[in-house]
């Protein structure tokens, strides 16, 4: 699918402008994230990661995608989030002139690597609402507990 003009000649030079210094930073964030600033390709959700006293919680922040867009895989102790945003253009678009076109579109994948204090027979995610929560429960072994001290 070809992507709509996002200026054109009769946009004041003003605009042209801006654009072209947007073009420039996009490239930047191209050259040093592997694709991850362009605003056309690839793109990288961003992430939350907390840890309780029971687990680490992952949440990827998701917007406009359905939950049969999303993939969870562990392998090998690396837990992979993938999938797609597909761009999606409302019925008559043919006719419009889009003058901007910032949301991020395109296949996605982000891996980590979990810790041995994770188990990973009890991993959880839900999606809601365009957050995925993975829950990665502790082991028993790697959780905190209190050692009682004997008395000679």
């Amino acid at each position: 699918m070809a992507f709509p003009t996002l200026w054109r000649a009769e946009v004041p030079s003003a605009w042209n402008d801006l654009f072209q210094t947007r073009r420039d930073i996009d490239r930047v964030f191209d050259r040093f994230l592997g694709g991850a600033g362009t605003m056309t390709g690839p793109w990288v959700p961003v992430v939350d990661v907390r840890e309780t006293t029971d687990a680490i919680e992952v949440v990827a922040e998701l917007p406009g995608l359905r939950l049969e867009d999303v993939e969870v895989n562990i392998e090998s102790n690396i837990l992979s989030i993938s999938g797609e945003k597909k761009q999606e253009y409302a019925e008559g678009d043919a006719e419009a002139e889009y003058h901007l076109v910032e949301r991020r579109c395109g296949r996605f994948e982000r891996s980590f690597t979990l810790p041995r204090t994770v188990d990973a027979n009890q991993i959880a995610a839900r999606f809601e609402s365009g957050l995925l929560t993975i829950t990665l429960p502790k082991a028993e072994a790697a959780k905190p507990r209190r050692v009682e001290i004997q008395a000679k």
